[in-house]
């Protein structure tokens, strides 16, 4: 396990101060990462706030009950303002790192805190910015690579691949926990995101109760976001197969332990369904989950269907029976996911940022 220096973090209010969004558009994944590392923050006695511009619905709950404090922000994501209420902020709070996630923060929005003095970690996926100024840049994903930033400072350190990956409080216990691959797989667990705005969890719940596999139970998990929740409760009432849906759960390792398989989208939760060793479907429902996707797929650490518009409910159908009913096929993918996340990510970033110091 990894040691830090938890009396250097208990020595005054040592805040982490996060920026990021989540709304329906956006989704929820950029929030719960980096929720994620506030957790591995506060478990060494650190303090955590998020400042926010958007209205983030059920998940200001969560981040209430995680001991999180809320900073609501009246500005344009990313604007000079955005910067200069940030700055503030962290200078009244004499916090230790600035924490940045989101496609509206770009190389100006960097430099205009990195100017104000500030530690700063930006968590990237694709190297969307056109500069980088932060002390650490963080992309967990697969397909990280330095040749993404090749405009950025001598100093700025990059943080690359699933060794980084941020998963939260709740999974840590499950690092030497064992998966059983049975014959025939007939738990499911369905979970396409926080908000699923295109309602492609629909679609799934009409595959999965065309399937004839005998005691087939579905358990479909949506994000407290989610506008369809009514819409798909009924399609679930009414389904021939055992289907429950739930709700903004908090216990989603569980759920993942007792699933045999499942139907995911691209993004963040893989890193989770790999932790735990779960055979997994992954449906890619935003550009940024293009990638992933298909490096998961090629790699056979899951199945990769591609773009959700190019699916039909018969060939999700389909590809979901064969994968039922292939125990050699879903060990493999299992013992392949274990081997590509170790769940010790968020820990290694805190080490890294207290290792760098603070101004």
């Amino acid at each position: 396990m990894l040691m830090l220096n938890r009396k250097n973090m208990e020595s005054k209010d040592n805040y982490l101060l996060f920026r990021v969004e989540a709304s329906i558009a956006i989704g929820s994944g950029h929030l719960m990462r980096c929720l994620a590392l506030a957790q591995a923050w506060q478990n060494l006695g650190g303090n955590t706030i998020f400042a926010v511009a958007t209205d983030i619905g059920k998940l200001q709950t969560r981040l209430e009950t995680e001991a999180i404090t809320i900073h609501q922000l009246s500005v344009t994501s990313g604007s000079k303002e955005d910067g200069e209420a940030i700055i503030a902020l962290a200078q009244k709070l004499e916090v230790s790192w600035v924490v940045v996630d989101g496609y509206q923060f770009g190389g100006n929005y960097q430099q205009q805190l990195k100017a104000a003095g500030l530690n700063l970690l930006f968590i990237d996926d694709y190297g969307h910015a056109e500069h980088y100024s932060a002390d650490l840049v963080l992309n967990q994903n697969l397909s990280a690579d330095e040749r993404f930033y090749p405009h950025r400072e001598n100093y700025s350190q990059l943080l690359l691949g699933t060794k980084y990956a941020l998963l939260r409080r709740e999974f840590w216990q499950w690092r030497h926990w064992k998966r059983e691959i049975p014959p025939t797989a007939r738990k499911i667990f369905v979970t396409l995101g926080g908000s699923d705005p295109d309602n492609v969890t629909l679609n799934v719940m009409h595959a999965l109760s065309a399937i004839e596999t005998e005691g087939l139970e579905v358990v479909v998990i949506v994000g407290g976001s989610n506008p369809h929740y009514e819409q798909l409760q009924r399609v679930a009432q009414a389904s021939p197969v055992s289907m429950t849906l739930k709700q903004n759960v908090t216990n989603m390792p569980e759920w993942m332990a007792w699933a045999d398989l499942a139907i995911a989208a691209g993004g963040s939760t893989n890193w989770e369904l790999a932790f735990m060793g779960l055979p997994s479907v992954i449906i890619t429902v935003a550009e940024n989950q293009s990638a992933i996707a298909q490096q998961l797929g090629k790699m056979g650490i899951t199945v990769s269907l591609g773009w959700y518009q190019q699916l039909t409910v018969n060939q999700l159908t389909t590809a979901i029976s064969e994968l039922l009913s292939t125990p050699k096929q879903r060990q493999q993918m299992s013992e392949k996911g274990r081997q590509l996340v170790d769940g010790l990510g968020s820990q290694r970033v805190i080490e890294i940022m207290e290792k760098k110091g603070v101004n």
